[in-house]
Formats: C-alpha cells, sequence, structure tokens
C-alpha cells in the first residue's frame, strides 16, 4: 500500500507504484521522515527560546508569569465584586419591591371593593349624578 506521500510523488513524476521501489529512484527521493521523532509544540518552542540570550528570557517569564498572576487575581476579584454587588442589590432592593406590590395589591382591592358596593361606575371613574328633579 502507498503513503500519501509516496502517491503525491507518483502523481507529480507520472510514476508507477513499481518505479518508487527501485533503488535508483529512492536515491533520488527525500528519505522518509520516519527516522526523526514527533516533536510537541511546547519542545518547538522550548527549543526556540535557546536562540535567545539568558537575560532576555528572564525578562519573559517574569512577564508572563507576572501578566498570569494578575489575570488571575482581577478574574477573582471580579468574581467577588459580582457577588457582592448582586447580592447586597437583592437584600437593598426587595422590600422594597414586596412594599410597592403590597399596595398596588391593597389600592386594586379598595377599587374592587367599591365596584361591588356602589356599582361599576364607581371604579372606572364616572360615578352617577343624583337624578335632576323636574
Amino acid at each position: 500500500m502507498a503513503t500519501i506521500e509516496e502517491i503525491d510523488v507518483q502523481e507529480d513524476s507520472g510514476m508507477g507504484s513499481s518505479d518508487i521501489h527501485s533503488p535508483e529512484i529512492k536515491s533520488i527521493l527525500p528519505d522518509d521522515e520516519e527516522d526523526e521523532e514527533d516533536e510537541t509544540i511546547a519542545e518547538r518552542l522550548l527549543g526556540l527560546t535557546e536562540m535567545f540570550p539568558e537575560d532576555v528570557r528572564r525578562v519573559v517569564w517574569n512577564l508572563g508569569t507576572g501578566l498570569t498572576s494578575g489575570l488571575k487575581s482581577f478574574y477573582s476579584f471580579s468574581c467577588s465584586a459580582t457577588w457582592i454587588m448582586f447580592s447586597s442589590s437583592a437584600i437593598l432592593f426587595a422590600p422594597i419591591l414586596f412594599e410597592v406590590e403590597r399596595s398596588q395589591m391593597e389600592e386594586a382591592q379598595r377599587l374592587h371593593q367599591k365596584q361591588v358596593l356602589l356599582g361599576s361606575r364607581v371604579g372606572t371613574g364616572m360615578a352617577m349624578a343624583p337624578p335632576v328633579p323636574r
């Protein structure tokens, strides 16, 4: 079975699968990368850091750790501040909201009682005028 690289080479060069295994062709083609170990991204980045002087690496490390620490602290503070703000507003404004709702309910009950006792026009503000004598 041919690998993807062999298929790409075959399509580019017009060679068949038997041609790819001949010693002449193998010497021309680049070696397979099977001999090389796979590197992770972290290993590559670590290898790239070796080209910078120690002072630069130390400054970048300190900057990165300081930034990470600062972001963690800011996140923790913002979580705490949000919790304090919302819980305080619920404690402070809930009684006010309950009292407003209670006064509206009492007003609605008074209006309903007036409608029942005096007729339907009292509740709408259109009280019946007394009849005019003739």
